[in-house]
C-alpha cells in the first residue's frame, strides 16, 4: 500500500469443489515380434480388440481416439556378445472418454481383458466435462476475499475503500488431476472408482483508491 498513491492492492484467493462426471483413460497394447510386421501387424489386432470392447459397452466411437503408435527394436544384452538385436516392440494407443463413471470399472477391464497381457493401461483421469460454474464459484470466492482484505487495510489505514481501479485475474496452474478416488482391487473386481470431487482454484488481484 503507498500512501502517496492512496491506493490498495490485493490477492484474494478462492476455490470451489463439485464431483468429477468424466473419466479420460488412455489404454494401448504392447506387442513383441520376430519382425516388424508380425508386431506392427499383432498391436493392430490387439488395438482393434480393445476398441471393439470399449463400443460393445457402450462407448461412442466420438469418444475413442488413436493416440500413438510406435515401433523400436528390441534389444538385450548377452554375454560375450554384447547387445543384440533379438526382435521389435510394436506399441499403440487410445485415448477413451467414459461418460458414466460409475460403468467405468466395467468398461475398463473389458478393454484389458480383449487384448490379455498385451494391453497398457497408461493414465487415468477424474474431470469435470464443464467446470464454467464451478469456475464461476471459485472466482466469486477469491473476489470476496480480496474485498475483505482490501477493507481491513483500509481501516488500519484510517480510510475507506473509494471505486476499483483494476482487477487482474491469475489464470490457473495447469496439470492433471490427483487420482486420489482410484483405488486399485484385484483382478477378478477390476478398479474401483471413488470419485471424491475436484477442486478448481482461482486468484485474483485487484486494487482499489482509498478516501478519507
Amino acid at each position: 500500500m503507498h500512501e502517496d498513491a492512496r491506493t490498495v492492492t490485493v490477492t484474494g484467493t478462492g476455490w470451489a469443489e463439485a464431483a468429477p462426471d468424466l473419466m479420460l483413460v488412455s489404454v494401448g497394447v504392447e506387442c513383441r515380434a520376430e519382425s516388424v510386421e508380425g508386431a506392427y501387424a499383432a498391436a493392430a489386432e490387439g488395438l482393434a480388440a480393445v476398441g471393439s470392447a470399449l463400443r460393445s459397452h457402450g462407448v461412442a466411437p466420438a469418444d475413442i481416439r488413436s493416440a500413438g503408435l510406435s515401433v523400436r527394436a528390441d534389444l538385450a544384452w548377452r554375454d560375450g556378445e554384447g547387445q543384440k538385436l533379438v526382435g521389435y516392440v510394436a506399441a499403440s494407443s487410445l485415448t477413451v472418454r467414459l461418460r458414466d463413471i460409475g460403468s467405468a470399472s466395467a468398461i475398463i477391464s473389458a478393454a484389458v481383458g480383449a487384448a490379455g497381457d498385451n494391453v497398457r493401461l497408461n493414465n487415468l483421469q477424474l474431470v469435470l466435462s464443464d467446470d464454467a460454474a464451478v469456475r464461476a464459484e471459485a472466482r466469486d470466492t477469491a473476489w470476496h476475499d480480496a474485498l475483505r482484505t482490501a477493507v481491513q487495510y483500509a481501516a488500519l489505514a484510517s480510510a475507506t475503500l473509494g471505486r476499483v481501479l483494476s482487477v487482474t485475474d491469475q489464470p490457473p496452474a495447469g496439470g492433471p488431476v490427483p487420482l486420489d478416488g482410484m483405488q486399485r482391487t484385484s483382478a477378478s473386481e477390476g478398479l474401483a472408482v471413488e470419485p471424491g470431487t475436484n477442486r478448481v482454484e482461482a486468484t485474483v488481484t485487484a486494487t482499489w483508491a482509498l478516501e478519507q
